[in-house]
């Protein structure tokens, strides 16, 4: 069985989270146990039903239910194809591949801080679910359209930042982190690039490990075509220069070894 097989998912349930924001759960097939072989960080690639729309869209995995052979995604509205997802619901199907590309690696007896920017905080719930610990979360918005944050409450004593300061501190993820005077042992971020750039900085200033979840638009999601790189300080053993492919050699990189 291959981790890149193409199958017809059944839609079990879709809400609205929050202004363009849909949480999608998604029963697969028996013959593709997707559920059963992902890992928080990684990501499915889900097709239009629209053929002008060749190329799929990646969506991060938010939980796993993998007893339930059942996967999450939360996603923001972007373009037509997720528009046309939002229109789905309970008892739809939609053609998936996947779990595809490397996810987080759980590190135990850590003092965690999870990281999370906009659309980069659904793969941060289906983390803490997965980390036993100490585990801090700090979500970023940038207003009061929030989602999810009361979800982490289970997992990790969360912190809120909003860029407009309409809930919880005014700014971005490390104002909330110096506000609060978190000092984790090593964090794990997903969100826009200033946002990871920052995280990165941050984690070289003080010393600690950081494992960063790269946003890209990606066509082939294995690898292949060279679509979604980014500069690295080692060089890719497929193209012999200086990059990672974000959907095969990450999402999910050491901060240490991207350039940004």
């Amino acid at each position: 069985m291959t981790d890149r097989k193409k199958c017809t998912a059944q839609i079990t349930s879709q809400v609205k989270l929050a202004e363009g924001i849909y949480s999608m759960w998604l029963k697969f097939p028996d013959d593709m146990d997707a559920a059963g072989m992902a890992v928080p960080g990684q990501f499915i690639s889900m097709y239009s039903a629209d053929g002008s729309r060749l190329l799929p869209r990646p969506i991060s995995i938010c939980e796993i239910n993998a007893g339930g052979r059942i996967l999450r995604v939360v996603y923001r509205i972007a373009g037509k194809g997720t528009e046309e997802f939002s229109h789905l619901s309970a008892g739809n199907t939609i053609n998936v591949t996947g779990p595809l590309g490397n996810g987080f690696t759980l590190k135990e007896g850590k003092k965690v801080l999870l990281a999370g920017g906009g659309i980069g905080i659904p793969p941060m719930l289906g983390l803490a679910q997965a980390l036993k610990g100490d585990v801090m979360a700090v979500l970023g918005y940038r207003d009061q359209n929030l989602f999810l944050e009361d979800e982490f409450a289970p997992y990790a004593k969360t912190y809120v930042a909003t860029e407009d300061g309409s809930t919880g501190v005014k700014g971005n993820i490390i104002d909330a982190i110096n506000y609060y005077g978190l000092e984790p042992d090593i964090i794990y971020a997903c969100g826009p690039l200033p946002m990871l750039r920052a995280v990165k900085a941050l984690a070289e200033e003080r010393g600690i490990e950081a494992q960063v979840s790269l946003e890209e638009k990606m066509a082939c999601g294995i690898g292949a075509c060279l679509g979604c790189v980014c500069n690295s300080k080692e060089k890719d053993s497929h193209s012999n220069v200086n990059n990672k492919r974000i959907c095969k050699d990450g999402p999910v990189f050491d901060a240490r070894e991207i350039i940004f």
